[in-house]
């Protein structure tokens, strides 16, 4: 009999890059290892569940940055590539530890999941991890929910409530253009949340987002039910609270899953241990070093000290830690069941890159949980919609201001170290009201592509993946380079309309390189205008 249900969600992100005039650039490889490490071993675990008939239900947010860079043919020809040249790197490794029987093996090992995992990509997915999403989505197995058009941080874009507009319009219209439907779930990007915000939502047809527990707990008035029922808004904009106790038990690197002994150490990489020269052609042009995914060595402690990892021992790892956690969800939903007037509902979200790509045994763990939970019967997984078609009728409260970020709040994506590029987000969504005005009947077709292109960079420098990585100091000159850069773009553009002086090489440039959302239209920002520098 089930006595509770389990709303797994996993986040599905990545901003927009792409470099064509480079072979090879750096922070693509970002794309590059979550299609390998997480996208691609999630997909077949998938598949494997369906062959196997084992019932699955998962939410998945696809942001529409991730989903252009998925369906651009640029940018998978690359990754083709990046697959050749970890197939071929395994090769050499074969070779090179055919001596060792320990590292022969895990050699051996990487070789075929490269090679797995490209087989796959070209005759399962025709060349478009799209399709594999698809797939189970129009099955109805996994419901697929959009995001911020560029994942931007929407209670400081508020200032302008066009920005905010445009950030949640373009992401429904991407995801119709990607999945032939409109989402009925959204993602707040970064889970941020601010009074009103629902009004908009409201307005595009979202019935729900995920939020972080305090949204719920210090909501006006207190969610009775805490994170254990959704909630609506005033604007019936379902609220589904994230259950903290199931999240640190699989997020924390210390105390959850991912930091268990027996699993890959994310760290040692070959691309940084192996001789400068025998990996050169393996790792970036430049010589930077960099991860090439062969990774020998298991977490082992706490130390330097690395054992070889054991793919064989790390599996049978994730069969315990199944049923750990499946053990507990029981635990805590027979404690729920007498507080609660319903059957109780335990919200899990998680970044899905760390399924894989952090923690690389985590797409096996979800395939061993979700069989497990078939085996026993107890716990249901299954999606936000369906919990809200069973129960139709919840509180409605107002959600506190809030974000899943550090310390709950906004201080990640404004502080010291990023609060300079904010005035210019502003003052270019101001300015995009102002010329969408100005412009609003215009029929010069090179005119029009300078607007559709000023809208799109607009949307790439509002992406808060750059204000976040400044804050983590990680890729930190290259998140203020493409901040800078964007805002550039916009104003050259700008320049060229009121000089109306049109350079063609820059605009075409501009379009091949920064080509997300080829359905742009400009006059999604028709409205009040408004004062700008």
């Amino acid at each position: 009999m089930i006595q509770g249900y389990w709303i797994p969600i996993l986040h599905s992100h990545l901003p927009f890059v792409k470099h064509p005039k480079y072979e090879n650039f750096l922070e693509e490889h970002w794309l590059f290892e979550a299609i390998t490490e997480c996208y691609i071993p999630l997909l077949r675990r998938l598949y494997l569940m369906e062959s196997e008939n084992i019932p699955f239900k998962l939410t998945l947010s696809i942001t529409p940055p991730l989903a252009e860079m998925l369906d651009d043919a640029h940018l998978m020809n690359k990754y083709t590539n990046y697959l050749d040249k970890a197939i071929q790197l395994g090769q050499k490794e074969v070779m090179r530890t055919q001596n060792n029987e320990e590292y022969a093996s895990i050699a051996q090992f990487y070789k075929d999941f490269f090679s797995q995992t490209k087989t796959f990509f070209e005759e399962v997915l025709h060349h478009n991890v799209l399709n594999g999403y698809r797939h189970f989505y129009d099955k109805g197995d996994i419901e697929i929910i959009t995001c911020g058009a560029t994942h931007g941080f929407l209670p400081l874009l508020s200032v302008n409530e066009k920005a905010v507009e445009v950030q949640i319009k373009i992401a429904v219209q991407a995801h119709i253009k990607h999945f032939n439907k409109a989402p009925k779930g959204i993602w707040l990007p970064e889970c941020a949340y601010y009074k009103g915000l629902d009004k908009l939502l409201r307005q595009n047809n979202i019935e729900f987002f995920i939020a972080d527990s305090h949204a719920l707990i210090y909501a006006d008035p207190t969610a009775i039910n805490g994170v254990y029922a959704p909630v609506y808004t005033p604007e019936q904009i379902a609220v589904f609270g994230r259950d903290a106790f199931s999240s640190k038990q699989v997020w924390s690197s210390k105390e959850g899953y991912p930091g268990d002994f027996n699993y890959r150490d994310f760290y040692r990489d070959i691309g940084y241990d192996l001789e400068f020269e025998y990996i050169k052609p393996y790792i970036n042009p430049d010589g930077t070093r960099v991860f090439t995914g062969y990774k020998y060595h298991k977490i082992t402690n706490q130390s330097d000290h690395k054992e070889v990892y054991n793919p064989k021992i790390a599996a049978l790892k994730t069969q315990e830690h199944a049923k750990h956690f499946h053990t507990q969800r029981e635990k805590q939903i027979a404690q729920l069941a007498p507080l609660l007037e319903r059957t109780p509902m335990i919200v899990s979200p998680y970044d899905a890159e760390l399924f894989g790509h952090w923690w690389f045994e985590g797409p096996e763990f979800l395939y061993q949980l979700f069989s497990y939970m078939y085996e026993a019967n107890v716990i249901k997984p299954i999606t936000p919609v369906e919990y809200l078609s069973m129960y139709p009728k919840n509180q409605v409260v107002d959600p506190s201001a809030s974000s899943w970020g550090d310390k709950g709040y906004y201080d990640v994506w404004l502080n010291g170290s990023n609060a300079w590029i904010y005035r210019h987000l502003h003052g270019m969504a101001d300015a995009m009201c102002h010329y969408a005005n100005v412009y609003e009947t215009c029929n010069n077709n090179e005119q029009i592509r300078v607007l559709n292109q000023m809208l799109r960079e607009l949307l790439l420098a509002q992406s808060s993946d750059w204000a976040f990585l400044m804050t983590t100091q990680t890729a930190t000159q290259y998140s203020v380079n493409r901040t800078k850069e964007h805002i550039h773009n916009f104003h050259t553009l700008k320049a060229m309309l009121d000089d109306n002086k049109l350079n063609f090489d820059i605009l075409t440039q501009l379009e091949y390189k920064n080509s997300i959302f080829d359905f742009i239209d400009y006059k999604i920002f028709l409205g009040e205008q408004r004062t700008y520098d």
